[in-house]
């Protein structure tokens, strides 16, 4: 059986979860709770860059999330979560991953140090803040109208990938005003059992503030 290792408050670790969910797939959970027990020797003989996720299958390792979901994906095909095979399809599924992956989070930590009342300067917190709106604009434009996904009525791995992330833009305290598509492709995400069943809950989240800020004050 799958191995999955995660946390609740991880969005790396929740595309994975989602993915496993939406393609229906027997797996156990293994939490960490990042207290340490990422640095323990049982784990670091799994992944010796002490992060998660990470997906063992059977005598096999994957880490790093978009390796995990494309190690799914070609496993496990049905459903498939790819828009076709076209060249173009593909690229721009791609290029929203990575937007996702590359972009968000150093604008999104900015902003939480801010939150969590920690220095941080105002050019940096005003770039941030541009780059978020930046990111948002791309999804908006690349978002049809009345489209439920990026492509069109098919789930793919990109609404997985930053419709795990941009959900949780609103609590930096963005607005999606001027972005009517990103607004309701979310609230369509938001309504599927596996985006329900992985949503951490307001209890966690608040637990998880002091964790961060332990962690952004070492930075």
């Amino acid at each position: 059986m799958l191995k999955f290792y995660y946390t609740k408050l991880s969005v790396n670790a929740r595309r994975i979860w989602v993915s496993l969910l939406e393609k229906n797939l027997e797996f156990e959970p293994i939490l960490l709770k990042l207290n340490g027990d990422q640095f323990q020797p049982e784990f670091t003989k799994i992944n010796p860059f002490h992060h998660i996720p990470v997906l063992v299958d059977d005598d096999f390792t994957v880490i790093e999330s978009l390796a995990i979901l494309d190690y799914l994906e070609a496993k496990y095909p049905d459903p498939s979560f790819l828009p076709s095979a076209e060249p173009k399809s593909i690229a721009k599924m791609r290029s929203l991953e990575l937007v996702t992956v590359n972009e968000l989070p150093p604008a999104s930590i900015v902003i939480m140090r801010e939150m969590l009342e920690l220095p941080v300067e105002n050019k940096k917190l005003e770039i941030a803040k541009k780059q978020i709106g930046a990111v948002l604009q791309y999804f908006e434009d690349n978002l049809a109208e009345n489209s439920p996904y990026f492509f069109g009525e098919r789930l793919t791995l990109a609404d997985i990938v930053a419709g795990t992330a941009v959900p949780s833009i609103p609590f930096l305290g963005i607005s999606f005003d001027g972005y009517p598509k990103v607004k309701q492709w979310c609230e369509g995400l938001q309504k599927r059992a596996s985006w329900q069943q992985t949503e951490p809950t307001e209890e966690e989240l608040m637990r998880s503030k002091a964790i961060l800020k332990a962690i952004l004050e070492r930075k």
